[in-house]
């Protein structure tokens, strides 16, 4: 217990308690502490019952049993490793900007949740980070299934194709990525790659609560040098992830097993 609580300790301060969270609301719902009725995204029960904390639960609930709980560890898989990748390297010393990251995509996702009625806004959530990850290091190369090898930025897309060859839903990574690429968009590319007008800023408040710290290992707002990385041992997220044929971002809905 020792060593899982050391390994814990050393998980960057945001993603610890983003992976706390996600790991802790699937368990309630499973030991029916609080039913999972109340943990999802309903847009009548929000906007009528005026039930204000199911945008938070949705992102961190996920419905674990027998045909979801490979889906649900790998994508704590890439949770744990790609929000840690971010927040020790691009937003390293600036916590105040990669909150504002997950809360912009958080946001975004939640709106886009209540327009479809989505139930379950995990995996969205999540591949937004890993899409921002994989835009900020596209020249990574990373590996994925059969020893196949590419650059990181073509991750998030490959993953989704994945899940479309083997028949599962693929609106979840869609989501994800489509998001993930709005704030890289508006943050990264338009204002310093095409010259225009900065559309996203972290608030002042943020910075008031996280301020920044010093000795980050590279300036935030412009992405890392574009030099080619040894290719990641396990597959850097791609190859290491999947242990079979299932389909990581099918769509759930509460009941679904």
């Amino acid at each position: 217990m020792s060593d899982i609580g050391d390994w814990f300790k050393t998980i960057p301060f945001i993603t610890r308690y983003w992976f706390a969270g996600s790991i802790a609301v699937p368990l309630i719902g499973k030991l029916g502490l609080i039913s999972p009725m109340y943990l999802v995204l309903w847009p009548e029960n929000f906007f009528h019952k005026f039930q204000v904390w199911r945008p938070i639960t949705s992102t961190l609930y996920f419905p674990v049993g027998p045909g979801t709980g490979f889906l649900y560890l790998v994508n704590l898989y890439f949770l744990y490793q790609y929000s840690t990748r971010l927040e020790t390297g691009a937003f390293d010393g600036r916590p105040a900007d990669f909150v504002f990251m997950l809360l912009f995509n958080w946001l975004c996702i939640v709106i886009t949740g209540l327009m479809m009625d989505m139930q379950l806004l995990m995996i969205p959530l999540i591949m937004s980070v890993l899409y921002v990850w994989a835009q900020l290091n596209r020249e990574t190369i990373v590996s994925f299934w059969f020893g196949t090898r590419f650059k990181a930025c073509y991750l998030p897309w490959v993953i989704l194709g994945f899940n479309y060859i083997i028949g599962g839903s693929v609106v979840n990574e869609l989501i994800g990525n489509l998001v993930g690429h709005l704030y890289f968009f508006l943050m990264f590319k338009y204002p310093m790659d095409l010259g225009g007008r900065s559309f996203l800023s972290t608030p002042d408040f943020l910075y008031r609560f996280l301020p920044n710290r010093r000795g980050g290992v590279s300036g935030f707002g412009a992405p890392p040098s574009r030099r080619p990385a040894a290719p990641e041992a396990g597959g850097g997220g791609g190859g290491g992830g999947i242990g079979g044929r299932h389909a990581w971002g099918a769509g759930f809905r509460l009941g679904d097993d």
